[in-house]
């Protein structure tokens, strides 16, 4: 009888109990306990994207059944997708990592390029999101808005010109923001100084965009 992976899952992340599961289904409870089992293991539960199918499934929760892996060595996507959170982790220095395990092992490894692109099938299918480049607290990016202020000065009512800088940090997206009268050196470098005391931290990256103030250019003398 064909194994309802999808069907027992979503049913178990129900509250049914195993008993009613394997009514419903016409499968086993032995089976039905190993697949929520394995499924818990690797955190791979309900709702799923209407494109994942029995077979996928099947092929994630039981990759020694895979047939390309009896040739190949088949990569832990959870375990990848769990260290792509850490800081200084890229798919690069797994794809190392994983030629060695393959190397200690005798099997053969994937090529790099469908290490990776196996990789984006999983987190696509099994996650709500893949893992971005940017790690927490490892950039901020900086600006001037397009848009200038404008502000009044109380004693004298005269409308003065301002400039906002932005500072933001992608992974969340938490920004600050400051006013400031130029977008001089003196101003920009202050405003920097301010984000990072707001931050109450220092990233290892700044990324300026193209602005006179944040890139220095070099122009050939010829």
């Amino acid at each position: 009888m064909e194994i309802q992976y999808r069907r027992i899952l979503e049913l178990h992340d129900q509250q049914h109990s195993q008993r009613s599961i394997a009514a419903s289904t016409g499968n086993s409870r032995a089976k039905i306990s190993d697949i929520i089992h394995r499924a818990e293991a690797m955190g791979i539960r309900p709702p799923f994207d209407t494109t994942v199918s029995d077979d996928e499934l099947a092929q994630r929760l039981f990759p020694e059944l895979r047939p390309e892996a009896k040739g190949r060595e088949v990569p832990d996507y959870e375990y990848m997708h769990k260290e792509l959170a850490k800081p200084n982790v890229t798919l690069t220095l797994l794809y190392y990592e994983y030629e060695a395990i393959c190397r200690r092992s005798g099997t053969a490894p994937y090529s790099y390029r469908t290490f990776c692109r196996n990789y984006t099938e999983y987190a696509q299918k099994f996650k709500a999101t893949m893992r971005i480049r940017r790690k927490p607290g490892e950039i901020m990016e900086v600006d001037w808005a397009g848009s200038t202020l404008t502000l009044i000065d109380r004693d004298t009512g005269e409308f003065v010109k301002a400039y906002l800088f932005i500072a933001t940090l992608p992974s969340s997206q938490y920004s600050y923001c400051e006013a400031c009268l130029t977008m001089k050196t003196e101003d920009w470098i202050r405003a920097h100084v301010h984000a990072y005391e707001f931050f109450d931290g220092v990233t290892e990256v700044l990324v300026p965009d193209n602005l006179k103030v944040g890139v220095t250019k070099l122009q050939s003398a010829l």
